[in-house]
């Protein structure tokens, strides 16, 4: 069985007494959670002081983002070396609004995960649709390419471990969520190409994390589908009860 996973990635949000105020609330209320990966990733802002409060916890830190390099003349990115020097242990790469926002391509991406591995961070790597690709019967090309682009190179052993975490973008930040028939669906697929590109052993340890409006009130339903293994949670994560109760879903 594949250990869940709910993380929570809380964007462009947050001041060092939100954060703190935040975090505080949510280790009581997930303290007792022994058989799910709790994972948050605030702004790079607040990243040294949440990693300090998050000692002794279950709860993991992560990043929203990286460069590809450990150090060098890149005015305004933030390295590998540096997350983990503040605790990090996993790294959010791909996000859409990174692609679409940031003009960032799958061959960046592709760097930034191997750039993770060779720091011991663990990549959650996001792949996903727009509306217009959906609509236009796209979703498995556009999946495939994401996955194909991001994932090339990799050695099984490192591959994986790799996160994978779809997000449609006509789901994000909008209220729509795709159906548990949707979701499990992209989900299956992706699985499929993992076993085309990697093997079975590789296709059945990866977990694959469902985002796009998850909350309290769907967070049940798309968990029962076999191929859903935890949830990449945006707007819900940045109130300690919401999360708490995605956390612990049934």
């Amino acid at each position: 069985m594949r250990r869940p996973i709910v993380a929570g990635n809380w964007k462009l949000n947050g001041t060092l007494d939100d954060a703190e105020e935040l975090v505080v609330a949510l280790k009581n209320l997930v303290k007792d959670v022994e058989k799910v990966d709790i994972i948050i990733a605030p702004p790079f802002t607040v990243l040294s002081i949440i990693s300090a409060l998050l000692i002794g916890t279950n709860i993991k830190l992560a990043a929203q983002n990286m460069y590809f390099e450990n150090s060098g003349a890149y005015t305004g990115e933030v390295s590998p070396v540096m997350l983990k020097d503040v605790g990090c242990e996993y790294v959010i790469l791909g996000h859409s609004e990174r692609r679409g926002y940031f003009a960032e391509t799958s061959d960046i991406v592709n760097k930034k995960i191997k750039s993770a591995f060779a720091n011991d961070l663990t990549p959650i790597m996001c792949i996903g649709e727009s509306l217009e690709q959906r609509e236009a019967d796209l979703t498995f090309n556009v999946i495939e390419t994401q996955l194909k682009e991001g994932l090339g190179g990799l050695e099984n052993e490192l591959a994986k471990n790799v996160i994978v975490a779809y997000e449609p973008i006509w789901a994000i930040g909008t209220g729509k969520t795709a159906t548990k028939e949707q979701a499990q669906e992209v989900h299956a697929f992706i699985r499929g190409k993992l076993n085309d590109f990697f093997g079975k052993d590789v296709a059945n340890a990866v977990r694959i994390l469902y985002g796009g409006s998850v909350k309290p009130e769907n967070v049940d339903e798309l968990m029962s589908q076999k191929d859903i293994d935890g949830s990449l949670v945006g707007g819900a994560s940045l109130k300690a009860e919401s999360f708490a109760r995605i956390v612990k879903f049934q």
